[in-house]
Formats: C-alpha cells, sequence, structure tokens
C-alpha cells in the first residue's frame, strides 16, 4: 500500500462511484433533493419566460393590468425558487454530513481489522489524513459541489433548449462556442486532477511527520532536534504548497478561459441579436430573454468548469479512502471458524513454525521452531535480541500467520480459528504498555469491558497500582494524559499488569513485564504476578534472575530456533549460550557487589 500513493488518479470521475454504497440507505432523501433541484432549475428558467412578457405584453403594450399580472407571476416564480433552493440546500447538505460520517466509520473500522503487518509498511499519519482530509473532500462534493454541478447541468440544457426556440439563428451562433469551451475542460481538468492527487499524496507527508514528531516530543528534545525538525517539516509544508498553487494555478487558467469564451460568445450573440432587433426580426422581450438565457447558460458553464475541479480533487481523494476500505486483513477468521475446546486448558504448541516479516521477507524471524507448553505450565523464553522471542507472542496473538509450520492453541491450528476468539483467552504485559488518553478506571478496564468498578479495584489492588493511582488529584478519574505521560515508566506497567490481572485469562504472556520498576516495586508486581500465574499457562520474556529462575522451564531461542531447553541450574551446567547469558546478566552483578564489599 505504501507503494499505492504513486499510482496514476483515474482519468474520469467514475472514482466516485463507491459513493452509492453510502447513499443507498438515504435514497428517499437523495430523491428529495433531486426533486428541488429540479423544481429550483425550473424556476430560474421560468424567469426568461417571465421577463419576456414582462417586456413585450406589459411594458411595449402599455397594459397597466397586464404589467401587474406578469409581476405578480414573477414574484410567484421567485418564491417557488426560494423554497426549492432551501428544500435542495438542506438536504444536501444533510447527505453530506451523514455520508462523510458513515464513510469515516466504515474506514476506522477497516483499518482496525487490519494485520499489524499492514503498519510496518503504512505511515499512521497518511491513515489519519484519509480519515480526515480526504473524507472532508468527499463532503463538499456530496454536500455542495454535486449540487451545485447537477444544477447548472440541468439549467446549461434547459437555457440552451430555452434559446433554440427563442431564436435559432442566435443558437447556432452560440452553439459555434461550445467546443471552443470544452477543448480547455478537456486539456487542463486531466492535469488538475493529477495534481489533486498529488497535492493529497502531500498533506498526507505533512500529517506523518507531525505525528511521529509530536508522539517523540520528548526524544526530539531531548537530542535537541527541534530546529532540524522544523526544517525538515518546512520543506514538507512547502512541497504541499507548492503543488496545491499548481493546481490553483491549473484551475485558475481554466475557469479564466472558458469565462473569456463563454462571454465573448454572449457579447457576439447580443451583437447578432440587437441587429434582428433593430431589423424588426426578433422583438425586445425575445432578445432580452435569449440574452438572459445565454447568460444562465455562460453562468452556468463557467460554474462547472470550476466545480470540475472539486469533483476531481474528490475523485482523487476517494481513491484513497477506497483504497483502504478495499484492503484485506492478511489475517482474518476462515468461513467456518474452528471452536476453541471449553473449557480452556491453555496449551500452547509451535510444530516446525517458519516466519519472515512482511518488512523484512529476507529474514526469517523463527526458522523451524518447535515448542509445547503444558497447560499451567510457566516457560521463559530467553535469548539475544533478535532472537525470535517476541515473535512467538506475535503469532500466539496471531497477529501473523506462520509461512510454515502451524502454531496450536488447545490442539486448534490458530489459522482455522477466529483471531477474537484466541485472542480473548490470552492476557499480555507488553515490555512498552500502551496507556489510553483516559482515566485509570477506563485503561483497566481495557482488560475486560464489563467488569464493575469493584472488580478494576481489585485488579488495581493486586497490581500494586492503587497504591499510586488513590494518591493522584481525582484518584481513579483522574486524566492519564495522552499516552499516560503523566505517569512514571513503572506506574506504566503496573496499570498495564492490572489490565491483564482482570482479562483472567487462561494463557498470560509477559514481555519484559518488570522491566521498568525499581527493586522495590519489582518485587511487590512479582508477588502480584506469582499470583496471577497461578493456575494459567504463562509464556514470559525476561532476562531477570527472579523470573527466569521460577519458571517450570527455560527455552533457549537463537536464530528463531530452540537452542535447549531446561531448569535455570540444568541449562548453566550444560554450558553454552544460556550459560554464557546467565555470566554476563546474573552472575557478574554478583561478583561486582562482591567486589565492592
Amino acid at each position: 500500500m505504501a507503494a499505492s500513493t504513486d499510482r496514476l488518479p483515474s482519468r474520469n470521475l467514475g472514482a466516485l462511484k463507491p459513493l452509492w454504497p453510502f447513499l443507498r440507505p438515504y435514497r428517499f432523501r437523495l430523491a428529495g433533493a433531486a426533486i428541488f433541484l429540479l423544481i429550483a432549475a425550473a424556476t430560474v428558467l421560468g424567469l426568461g419566460w417571465a421577463l419576456r412578457h414582462l417586456i413585450d405584453d406589459g411594458l411595449a403594450s402599455g397594459n397597466a393590468e397586464l404589467l401587474d399580472r406578469t409581476v405578480i407571476a414573477l414574484l410567484g416564480v421567485v418564491v417557488v425558487a426560494a423554497f426549492a433552493t432551501f428544500g435542495r440546500f438542506y438536504l444536501v447538505t444533510w447527505l453530506g454530513e451523514r455520508i462523510v460520517a458513515d464513510l469515516r466509520r466504515a474506514v476506522y473500522a477497516r483499518v482496525l481489522e487490519l494485520s499489524p503487518g499492514f503498519y510496518e509498511v503504512t505511515r499512521t499519519g497518511e491513515i489519519i489524513t484519509r480519515i480526515t482530509t480526504d473524507t472532508t473532500l468527499v463532503q463538499t462534493v456530496i454536500g455542495s459541489s454535486a449540487s451545485v454541478a447537477l444544477r447548472n447541468t440541468l439549467i446549461l440544457i434547459g437555457a440552451t433548449a430555452m434559446m433554440a426556440i427563442t431564436s435559432a439563428k442566435l443558437m447556432l451562433t452560440a452553439l459555434a462556442i461550445i467546443p471552443l469551451v470544452l477543448v480547455p475542460i478537456l486539456a487542463f481538468g486531466r492535469r488538475v486532477r493529477r495534481l489533486s492527487r498529488e497535492s493529497q499524496d502531500r498533506i498526507a507527508d505533512v500529517g506523518a511527520y507531525v505525528d511521529e514528531s509530536l508522539g517523540g516530543v520528548r526524544t526530539v528534545q531531548a537530542f535537541t532536534h527541534e530546529e532540524l525538525d522544523r526544517t525538515r517539516f518546512a520543506r514538507r509544508v512547502e512541497d504541499a504548497f507548492a503543488v496545491a498553487i499548481r493546481r490553483t494555478a491549473m484551475r485558475a487558467i481554466l475557469t479564466a478561459i472558458v469565462i473569456l469564451l463563454v462571454f465573448g460568445a454572449v457579447a457576439l450573440v447580443l451583437w447578432i441579436g440587437g441587429h434582428d432587433m433593430l431589423a424588426g426580426k426578433i422583438s425586445p422581450g425575445a432578445l432580452s430573454s435569449f440574452v438572459f438565457y445565454a447568460i444562465l447558460a455562460a453562468s452556468s458553464a463557467g460554474a462547472i468548469s470550476e466545480v470540475i475541479g472539486d469533483l476531481q480533487r474528490a475523485a482523487g481523494a476517494m481513491e484513497r479512502i477506497i483504497e483502504l476500505l478495499a484492503t484485506e486483513p492478511a489475517v482474518k477468521a476462515p468461513p467456518a471458524p474452528v471452536p476453541l475446546l471449553a473449557p480452556p486448558q491453555g496449551r500452547v504448541a509451535f510444530e516446525a513454525v517458519r516466519f519472515h516479516y512482511p518488512s523484512r521477507p529476507d529474514v526469517a524471524a523463527l526458522e523451524g521452531l518447535s515448542l509445547d507448553v503444558r497447560p499451567g505450565e510457566r516457560v521463559a523464553l530467553v535469548g539475544p535480541s533478535g532472537a525470535g522471542k517476541t515473535t512467538v507472542f506475535q503469532l500466539l496473538l496471531r497477529f501473523y500467520d506462520p509461512d510454515a509450520g502451524v502454531v496450536r492453541l488447545d490442539g486448534v491450528n490458530l489459522a482455522e480459528a477466529d483471531p477474537q476468539t484466541i485472542r480473548r483467552r490470552i492476557g499480555l504485559v507488553p515490555q512498552e504498555p500502551v496507556i489510553f488518553s483516559a482515566d485509570a478506571w477506563e485503561n483497566i478496564r481495557y482488560g475486560r469491558p464489563e467488569a464493575s468498578d469493584a472488580e478494576v479495584r481489585a485488579a488495581a489492588v493486586a497490581a500494586h497500582a492503587a497504591e499510586f493511582l488513590d494518591r493522584l488529584p481525582d484518584g481513579f478519574k483522574t486524566f492519564l494524559g495522552e499516552k499516560g505521560v503523566r505517569l512514571s515508566g513503572g506506574q506504566r506497567q503496573r496499570l498495564a499488569i492490572a489490565r491483564a490481572i482482570l482479562r483472567d485469562a487462561p494463557v498470560l504472556l509477559l514481555d519484559e513485564a518488570t522491566s521498568a520498576l525499581d527493586a522495590e516495586s519489582e518485587r511487590a508486581v512479582q508477588e502480584a504476578l506469582d499470583k496471577l500465574m497461578e493456575g494459567r499457562t504463562t509464556l514470559v520474556i525476561a532476562h531477570r534472575l527472579a523470573t527466569v529462575q521460577k519458571a517450570s522451564r527455560i527455552v533457549v531461542i537463537d536464530q528463531g530456533r530452540v537452542a535447549a531447553t531446561g531448569t535455570h541450574d540444568e541449562l548453566v551446567r550444560q554450558g553454552g549460550l544460556y550459560a554464557r547469558l546467565a555470566a554476563l546478566q546474573f552472575d557478574r552483578p554478583k561478583r561486582d557487589v562482591a567486589a565492592a564489599g
């Protein structure tokens, strides 16, 4: 998908066709808007008829009574036009707002379903731009531009027909100009469409950079990177500005040419018609009516040429939105998912699993890994960075499917099961806990949304999180800041542990769950984890001695394979990778302490 932004946009407005499924539920309102649109267009055209009678029958005849009736009729047409315009504007605007809301919901629902592999190659900022800016462009079309285009198209057709009825000679003169108007619309329209797509891509670049830099603002400031980031951001803004100006210049040139040609044609028609009126070939009212219709046709053509740019921009935006909606999750439930064992046991098995991350297809994260974890067993995964430990968790959560081999939960191949069913049976404490911009109640309840306040507090107490949460200004109701910025690293981790405790799942995954805690906090949380792990199948990624030694079994992973299995003492006696890791991580600090004493 990352490469898709370079794809050329469609050469017509067909990219807007996928909007129809979103419009279909509101077809009666759409029909109402169309009726009001027809009435509004008809009444505008009726003004020309009233103008002709006002001049020929009212003013020229000198009949005051006829003049009064004509003016009253004219006012009646104006009232109907005002009412129809109100109805059209309200319904069309309502449709625009409603459709863009539905569209945003659909896009957001889709991106929530997409697998983590999708986000390895797609920037979050670009997705945000598509949900916000691109959908706003589509809203402009539905709520304004499309209606304006249709209204002016109807008026153009109607005015052209009335011109033909009024004077065939003058009509033929006007028709001769039409090809001259169409040529620039077609020629410049393609360039406007291409630049519209490019403009949206540059805006996405701006959004992506803002999202990335502000998300890591502490790192930016810690490394005094502000000036360089300002420069890089300014470059992206200027790129977006340059493309927008080129697009605007194309639209301005297009509009100017159309206005010049159309109103030049009106002037020519007025000159010819004036001579015919002086020769008695056409009445003053008929000429006035013809000029009125000619101006209507000219202004409608000019409006259409301007609105076509909005339609083209929206077509480009819709292409980008459809790309997201059409993207299928790499991992999804099969048509007939295999149910998991009930009640759950928590048995986990990896059978000759091989896996490559989508962003690193040439490097195997796991290569023939086999592992069998019995129900209730505590297994520690140990190995150097990049060995594949976290990948084991990713596959077990079915964020990815293996390239070869099978991952099983309670004997069921995960590729044949519903991912949501699988994940409901797993509790996770990640190394870098995610805290949402909300209070503690909502963050802990993320583990089980239906949990009561008492259950949430009990989980917080078990994770030793209640002690610091109660000290916050509003206790558990205190807003924790964006990404939990008001909490320390250790506090965020205890909140994540409370979330996992509340989850109460048969399988527990701990990814360096105590890595951000000081010695005192680690002791307290370790006690909570010990209680949490009772009766559950637990997989632990950890290097800390306390966690590893309490495991039923230690599995050493190296280069995506199981290198050794055993208890701490057994693996130390065997030598090899684990013995070296133990010497580096466990024994050396002891020797340092002894030497210091």
